[in-house]
């Protein structure tokens, strides 16, 4: 088993970030290490234990860099709508960009999908991705513990059904999020800024 950083786990769940301009290009990632951390994910709640989710774990080159083709053209629509009224927004933007531009180079790629049985539901959703979301968290949590980044995105959904015919990914299966997943420059992430909780809270109703 891999040798897991020092983190307790309320450490573990207020450092793992999305990590983008940290992630190491340079250094392979072990095929192994992922499935490590695949198996911890796999732990998490699905609903009636469905276990419906598909990882799709992308090393090969040439698909890496297709994926990362389709990922940079929806970035720079997404960028090019989007304003930035602070110094704050604009670091999270030149972070965005970063990634977007090296999205192909990242030693692994994973895409977290779910069966659907076919066309996604109408209405709330919350169903479908609830069996799925919970387990892509989990494996950003055991990435983070084992000495690798990931950052969260969805914005290569763009272009899922284009995605899903490189990959072959059937059409009774729907992508939910994008992990690019590297060893990180360093370890020492620490909590970010938050709301207070109290502006978010509500008890016994709103």
């Amino acid at each position: 088993m891999t040798e897991l950083l020092p983190l307790n786990p309320d450490e573990l769940l207020t450092t793992t970030r999305s990590v983008r301009k940290r992630l190491d290009l340079e250094r392979p990632v072990p095929i192994d290490v992922v499935r490590e951390a695949l198996e911890v994910a796999m732990q998490a709640p699905t609903g009636s234990n469905s276990q419906t989710w598909h990882w799709i774990v992308l090393t090969d080159p040439e698909l890496k860099k297709k994926v990362g083709a389709y990922y940079a053209r929806s970035f720079a629509a997404y960028s090019a709508a989007k304003t930035l009224p602070d110094d704050t927004a604009r670091r999270v933007a030149s972070s965005a960009q970063y990634l977007a531009d090296v999205m192909g180079e990242v030693p692994v790629l994973v895409i977290g999908a779910i069966y659907t049985g076919g066309d996604l539901p109408a209405g709330n959703q919350a169903g479908v991705w609830g069996s799925l979301l919970p387990g892509a968290w989990s494996l950003s949590l055991a990435l983070r513990a084992r000495g690798l980044g990931s950052a969260w995105t969805t914005l290569h959904l763009t272009y899922e059904k284009e995605i899903a015919d490189l990959l072959g990914i059937p059409s009774t299966v729907h992508q939910g999020v994008l992990l690019p997943v590297a060893y990180t420059k360093g370890t020492d992430f620490k909590p970010a800024g938050r709301k207070p909780l109290d502006d978010v809270l509500h008890i016994d109703g709103w």
